[in-house]
């Protein structure tokens, strides 16, 4: 990834090499963020059962809420000074949440689906350390809000798995 090379440079007291560290981290959490927008859409249209309702409801309102995530992330990957990664090779690449192959049954989507809000947080908070050495506090309030949300979404989906 390369910063910005024309234009006025980034000054906003975060060195360079600080920044890039930053919004690395942000590419994955972008990626990450991506690839559970597609599974958790992939689950709302193909879930069945007994649980439809609830599910495609629930689903429904994940990723559209990740929708808006990504846009959030790609923004302060700019604002930083680097490019936002916006192909699904990138993503692939960066992700570390795997793609799910077929149409599992619905309990298995929800322990998917956890796995991929926890992976999420694992990953916002890997950002931290560089985050707080260098007082990027927007970035620090980005990633608190997401982890918030995730933990949050991930309590919610494994309420649903238990007896």
């Amino acid at each position: 990834m390369q910063s910005q090379v024309k234009g006025i440079p980034v000054n906003t007291g975060i060195d360079e090499e600080s920044r890039k560290k930053i919004a690395d981290g942000l590419s994955g959490m972008l990626a990450d963020s991506y690839t559970l927008y597609l599974k958790t859409h992939n689950f709302h249209w193909n879930v069945t059962g007994p649980m439809f309702q609830t599910l495609h409801l629930m689903f429904e309102t994940q990723y559209t809420e990740l929708a808006l995530a990504v846009d959030l992330i790609a923004e302060r990957i700019r604002a930083l000074g680097y490019p936002a990664p916006g192909t699904y090779s990138d993503y692939v690449k960066l992700s570390s949440i795997p793609e799910t192959a077929g149409v599992p049954k619905a309990t298995e989507m929800i322990r998917l689906l956890v796995e991929g809000q926890e992976a999420v947080v694992r990953t916002a908070r890997s950002i931290f350390p560089i985050v707080d050495q260098v007082n990027d506090e927007p970035t620090a309030d980005l990633l608190t809000q997401r982890m918030q949300l995730h933990e949050k979404n991930a309590w919610m989906l494994r309420s649903l798995l238990e007896e």
